[in-house]
């Protein structure tokens, strides 16, 4: 059985995200998103070909985006906290491009 990586669900994002997704071929697409990002085997070799996870530029905290798919606009944002992915915020494919906005307008959120 493959290792998982510990995923905590502060805010609700998964709740929020089944809600907001417009159909059910993204749902799938968005739970494949969170399995790939628990599994340890992806961390360890830094292989992420599903979600495309990448540290996002022009902030000072480490904060990481995952796709949903990468063709809907569809992110995760997360960070790490003491070994563990905690997911911070589900991004519309309408506004994956204003990254930056999205942040500062939830600050909260973002350590």
């Amino acid at each position: 059985m493959a290792e998982r990586k510990p995923m905590l669900d502060e805010f609700g994002i998964i709740y929020e995200a089944l809600k907001l997704l417009p159909d059910d071929k993204l749902k799938i697409a968005f739970l494949e998103s969170l399995a790939e990002l628990e599994d340890n085997e992806c961390h360890r070799r830094r292989s992420f070909p599903k979600t495309r996870l990448h540290r996002v530029n022009g902030v000072k905290q480490a904060i990481y985006r995952a796709d949903i798919t990468k063709i809907s606009g569809w992110r995760i944002h997360l960070q790490y906290e003491d070994g563990q992915i905690v997911l911070k915020d589900v991004i519309p494919g309408q506004r994956h491009d204003d990254t930056i906005k999205v942040i500062r307008s939830k600050k909260g959120r973002y350590h």
